[in-house]
């Protein structure tokens, strides 16, 4: 191996919201475990974007729109036999649809299950991960600091949960030992460690920095019309915030804080729901000129 050669790969953590559950959308991986679709930059793509979109093609079977690129991983642990391997990833948000064969659409929180705040506060966050997370901080060389760092990202006493800090909670929970594939997870009795589903590679940290970034993203950028229909009920985009905050939402406010920020315009038209018809909305484009961040707001802010 060439300790000096460096491979570029593409990483697509491209999510989905259908029946209220994000989804993120996987491929087979190494040791048969889940993967982000990926390919390496070769000599005849052109730009990174083109190749990303040539490896979802291939691997996925979909053709993606609109994507950003998220951040580069390349800490030393990422060699590969042939040098060292740099991942650049994105982040595209898109409506579910049929994937290859190979392919498939997976829930999200089956990954991060401590960030569902829907039904109310994760009972293993307080069974589980707090009195694990306190049994290793008296074990790290400074204690307070690290007791500190785990009330402020998993909003223990009295602390507010922030959502956007989702890439905070993995590393610590990493560094803890509490995940599977976690360097001090012999440490840990599986007892310990809080159900979820992993990923290959390092695959679950990128998933973890896209899921952050899109939560921060709601409070500046109207990012979530992107996965609504061209009409829909405040219903709809209201469940839709929910299930990427992870939190829910106070009914009247909601609607009166979208409303009042300009996002959204009537049609006139009324959708059937079985019940009392629902009038339906669109996205006013209009609000990209006239305010510099239209987003929805901090959904983990109590009114």
């Amino acid at each position: 191996m060439d300790p000096q050669a460096i491979e570029i790969s593409l990483d697509a953590v491209i999510i989905a919201v259908t029946d209220g559950s994000p989804r993120v959308l996987t491929v087979p991986g190494a040791d048969g475990l889940p993967a982000l679709p990926s390919g390496l930059l070769e000599p005849q793509d052109r730009t990174l974007d083109t190749a990303l979109r040539r490896w979802v093609r291939e691997q996925a079977g979909i053709e993606v729109g609109y994507v950003e690129q998220l951040y580069t991983f390349g800490d030393r642990e990422r060699a590969t036999g042939s040098g060292r391997l740099l991942s650049v990833a994105y982040l595209a948000l898109v409506a579910e649809e049929s994937l290859s064969e190979s392919a498939d659409w997976r829930p999200l929180y089956d990954f991060f299950p401590w960030e569902d705040h829907r039904d109310g506060r994760p009972a293993l966050i307080d069974d589980q991960i707090v009195p694990a997370l306190a049994a290793f901080s008296a074990r790290a060389d400074d204690p307070a600091a690290y007791e500190e760092r785990a009330q402020i990202v998993f909003g223990t006493d009295d602390s507010t949960f922030d959502g956007v800090r989702v890439l905070e909670r993995y590393e610590l929970l990493y560094e803890s030992g509490l995940l599977e594939k976690s360097p001090q997870a012999t440490r840990v009795s599986p007892g310990e460690r809080p159900p979820s589903k992993t990923m290959a590679l390092d695959h679950r940290r990128i998933v973890a920095t896209a899921f952050g970034r899109l939560r921060g993203k709601l409070t500046y950028r109207p990012v979530v019309f992107e996965l609504l229909p061209s009409t829909f009920t405040l219903l709809q985009l209201q469940r839709l915030v929910e299930a990427l905050a992870g939190t829910p939402l106070h009914k009247q406010n909601f609607r009166r804080l979208v409303e009042a920020g300009g996002l959204v315009e009537g049609t006139g038209e009324h959708a059937r729901t079985g019940g009392r018809p629902a009038e339906l909305f669109r996205f006013r484009r209009e609000v990209l000129r006239e305010r510099p961040r239209p987003g929805v707001g901090s959904p983990w802010i109590r009114p």
